[in-house]
């Protein structure tokens, strides 16, 4: 187990480490070698160049004002500085709404935390309970834990109302909060510029008819069931091969302007190479007339696939997105059933272009069920199998233990400082290191369940990792933890003083979540702001890759907030917290310099380096809210479950009340406030229209409309240009002329008409 002594080498380590990461990047950043990869987000918007330096060549590469590096540690305040309306306007809704978790952390634990260390602290400190246990690992931090309250003992009813008080506050917090990011979110949408996924609707499940293709079956449902307000369609087709098409060419393209620009720095030599494997061997052609003749074939085999594609019925999938006249009229059709038979015709919001994962659109409809069934099959034994490095993390997390249960491993572990590295520094690395790959794991299981948008994905996965951070790293750990911690204690006890030994046990497990806080927490975000991973990267394929202005733009990677990885992160922080808050407070001021760190680090990230791939206005709010209340009832039950190993009868019984208060009050909050944030009012819908058409009497939302859900293989295809003078091929996305149904309108009068479910 941890010592004392343990922690301050570990916090001495991890501040040490994060403080050089601080420095390591104040210079870095500096030098105009760097400035692509500390600065992305100001190169993508166009707002910022390459530093000009004068002077010699070295100034190219390494900055030569002193003085500059005199105010290394102004990047902080400049990260504050920026007021939150104008990086709504810089970042958007989203990144606003992320860093307000990192506030919602500071409103809750400061507050607790203040009264914890003024009440908690004092009232477990004055006990002598473990000093009095035999056979049993403890430490001094310990003591102030309620570990080192006797059975049975009066002061339990501190614990209760500290209970209470975590409860209300941070109900009133989490209420508060819920309804502010509810108010800038309509705000966001109202002001919002006009945008094609105001006006569009996305079509699932378009049942197969033997006499009309999916686009002619769309064009007269719609026109028959939406007439007032339906405007056009844009069909999906499935394009994989065309993909590939337009890949090779836009590499032969960044060839072909490689050996140009080569050229043209040296005209008397032309540029050669090798037409054998890899370049390596073969015969020597000009370079220039080779990427030439390579993208003039694949231009014309990207219009014939495109013709193959666009005349072939077999290419088009059973889903469309829709577009109508108002938004009004596009609130209307996502929020209602469209077929008397439910499970077709399914409509939802589409989501924005950019947002869209084009890769699932193609995959039938009924098999999402299996495929996520199927998931969830993998996903238990998943969460199963990581047991295995989670219980060994936890041996390294109690070696007194170990040593008691086997003691010939003691010999090797005994020297002070090792230990007190081992014990206060490596469990913490050792989980972080065995965590690494697990979001990319479950972002392939996401994909596979088939969600059509980025944001879901990404929310879907956060869902999954949240899940796991709270099984495996939360109680695994604990268990796990408690039963290596305590070996001995076990072996020579009676089988009615296990849960005695359990409940005395848990609360000292903090000190093992200290030294994770410091390592994941305190290092790990500071080595966020170096991005060594990106920087190194970065100048390999500057050195090596980088061939035209668009290469460097690539090589840039700025990267995303990563939603899917850090709201689960953050929601373990707010579970042990709450959990610790009354049990063992000497957690939290580790907790509080994360949540300030964290959010003065991410706060400068967003401005400068992530460029966000979509825009949902805040969408994934309400899973934030909903983490902190099962956070809560956790802490809650666990409170409940410990106090009654200790004999509290006559005051555990008033902690019943709180999980159903608190049940209550998300339920209120969900009727309250969430539906703001899963459908758009028609009352807004409504103005957003009206002064539209005010404004802009002659809008022509058709042409706005036309291309703005093509697939984006189709926009590529499209930039080709008239380099062949091959005849165009046909229209994708225009909406054609009302065409004849060949069975009449039998289908869509409503007389006559007669469905079943199928």
């Amino acid at each position: 187990m941890a010592t004392l002594n343990d922690i301050g080498v570990a916090a001495a380590i991890n501040i040490l480490t994060a403080f050089a990461f601080f420095i390591a990047f104040a210079i870095l950043r500096l030098q105009p070698v760097n400035d692509r990869v500390y600065f992305p987000k100001w190169y993508l918007k166009g707002l910022r160049s390459s530093p000009i330096k004068t002077g010699g060549f070295a100034s190219k590469f390494v900055n030569l004002d002193f003085r500059s590096y005199i105010r290394f540690l102004n990047w902080m305040p400049q990260a504050l500085r920026m007021p939150e309306p104008e990086l709504i306007d810089h970042a958007g809704l989203d990144s606003v709404v992320y860093l307000r978790i990192y506030l919602l952390g500071l409103k809750i634990f400061f507050p607790i935390a203040c009264i914890a260390f003024t009440v908690m602290v004092p009232v477990n400190l004055t006990n002598t309970t473990l000093d009095n246990l035999q056979n049993l690992t403890f430490s001094d931090i310990d003591k102030l834990s309620i570990s080192n309250i006797p059975n049975g003992s009066s002061r339990f009813w501190a614990h209760i109302c500290m209970a209470y008080a975590i409860t209300f506050w941070t109900c009133f917090v989490l209420k508060r909060e819920y309804k502010i990011i509810g108010s800038m979110r309509l705000q966001f949408l109202a002001s919002e510029q006009r945008r094609p996924d105001q006006f569009t609707v996305l079509v699932r499940n378009i049942p197969p008819d033997p006499d009309e293709s999916v686009s002619e079956l769309v064009e007269h449902f719609f026109k028959v069931n939406h007439p007032d307000y339906y405007l056009t369609y844009q069909a999906v087709y499935f394009a994989n091969k065309l993909s590939e098409l337009v890949e090779k060419r836009k590499s032969c393209q960044n060839w072909l302007v490689y050996y140009q620009n080569k050229h043209s720095r040296n005209p008397s030599k032309k540029p050669v190479i090798k037409v054998g494997f890899l370049g390596c061997w073969g015969e020597k052609v000009d370079a220039v007339d080779h990427y030439t003749e390579k993208i003039e074939g694949l231009t014309r085999k990207i219009s014939a696939e495109k013709e193959t594609i666009t005349s072939s019925t077999k290419s088009l999938v059973p889903a469309a997105f829709v577009s109508f006249k108002r938004r009004w009229g596009a609130v209307v059709c996502s929020q209602t059933q469209q077929s008397r038979n439910p499970t077709e015709w399914l409509t939802e919001w589409a989501p924005e272009p950019r947002d869209i994962y084009w890769d699932n659109l193609a995959l039938p409809y009924v098999h999402l069920t299996i495929r996520r069934l199927f998931i969830a099959v993998a996903f238990f034994f998943l969460t199963f199998f990581f047991m295995i490095p989670i219980a060994f993390v936890q041996t390294l997390a109690n070696i007194d233990g170990i040593e008691k249960a086997v003691p010939f491993l003691k010999p090797l572990i005994e020297m002070k400082t090792v230990k007190s590295v081992i014990q206060g520094f490596l469990p913490g690395i050792a989980l972080k290191i065995f965590l690494i790959i697990l979001p990319s794991i479950l972002m392939v299981m996401s994909k596979f369940e088939g969600f059509i948008s980025k944001s879901s994905l990404e929310r879907r996965c956060a869902s999954r990792y949240y899940m796991f951070q709270f099984i495996n790293v939360f109680l695994c750990s604990i268990i796990a933890g408690t039963a290596l911690q305590q070996l001995n204690s076990f072996l020579n006890q009676s089988a009615t003083e296990i849960p005695k030994t359990i409940g005395v046990s848990i609360p000292m497990k903090a000190t093992f979540f200290i030294t994770y806080v410091m390592v994941d927490g305190w290092a790990g975000v500071a080595g966020e702001i170096l991005r060594l991973k990106p920087l190194i990267i970065y100048h390999l394929k500057n050195f090596f890759l980088v061939k035209t202005e668009k290469d460097r733009e690539e090589a840039m990677d700025p990267g995303t907030i990563g939603f899917n990885t850090g709201e689960p992160q953050i929601q373990l922080y707010f579970i042990l917290g709450l959990v610790y808050a009354a049990v063992s407070p000497i957690l939290l001021p580790f907790i509080l310099v994360f949540f300030a760190l964290a959010y003065v680090v991410y706060r400068h990230q967003i401005i400068n380096v992530y460029n966000q791939e979509y825009e949902s206005a805040g969408s994934f709010w309400p899973d934030v809210h909903r983490r902190v209340v099962i956070a809560l009832i956790v802490s809650q039950l666990l409170l409940m479950g410990l106090l009654s190993t200790k004999r509290a009868s006559r005051s555990t019984p008033l902690l019943f009340i709180l999980p159903v208060l608190t049940i209550g009050f998300h339920q209120f909050c969900k009727g309250r406030y969430q539906p703001v944030f899963v459908r758009y009012p028609l009352q807004d819908a409504m103005v957003k229209d009206t002064l539209e058409r005010m404004r802009e009497p002659n809008l022509n939302l058709k042409t706005f409309l036309q291309n703005a859900y093509s697939h984006p293989v189709f926009k590529e295809a499209d930039n080709l240009g008239n380099e062949m003078d091959a005849e165009e091929s046909p229209a994708l996305d225009r909406t054609p002329d009302l065409v004849p149904t060949k069975r009449g309108s039998r289908r869509h009068h409503s007389s006559g008409s007669v469905e079943t479910f199928t």
